[in-house]
């Protein structure tokens, strides 16, 4: 029997949730779906997302385009070398190193895609006149001395 409660929306993505996405993909064996991905992602993070939320999420898609594509080319029973190890450590060890690549994979991905993004706006900043010296300049220095406490203390002597 279904209940009738109100949808609750899920709150929104923050950087953390999206790592946290991205690493089940990583890990990810088996046939994947984005309704798979949904489920897993509403055990462990508490929240249900939409596909098209997750989707829209540049990282979170192309973790999950490289995890479709892994996925398909991987056989359904892997073979194992014996290298004196049990079975059981002997997989463990095979699926932290699949993990391992496949975040690799994906890091290369994003890397190439800031790259992209990098000579984007180098090209834009020399169309403006900025060159490589200003653009490196570190920024200003906060100064985390001064409090409000003192603005305060300020406007009650008035």
């Amino acid at each position: 029997m279904a209940r009738n409660r109100p949808k609750v929306r899920a709150r929104n993505l923050e950087d953390q949730d999206i790592e946290a996405i991205v690493s089940i993909l990583d890990g990810w064996e088996g046939k994947l779906t984005w309704e798979l991905l949904i489920e897993i992602v509403e055990q462990r993070l508490n929240a249900r997302y939409t596909r098209q939320a997750l989707n829209q999420r540049v990282r979170i898609k192309q973790a999950f385009q490289l995890t479709k594509s892994r996925v398909a080319g991987l056989p359904n029973a892997r073979s194992k070398s014996s290298l004196g190890l049990g079975a059981t450590e002997a997989q463990a060890l095979l699926e932290r190193l699949e993990r391992i690549e496949a975040e690799n994979a994906r890091l290369k991905v994003e890397n190439e895609r800031l790259l992209e993004q990098f000579v984007v706006w180098a090209y834009n900043a020399s169309n403006r006149g900025l060159d490589a010296q200003l653009l490196s300049q570190p920024p200003p220095r906060v100064h985390r001395d001064q409090t409000k406490l003192g603005v305060v203390r300020k406007a009650a002597k008035l």
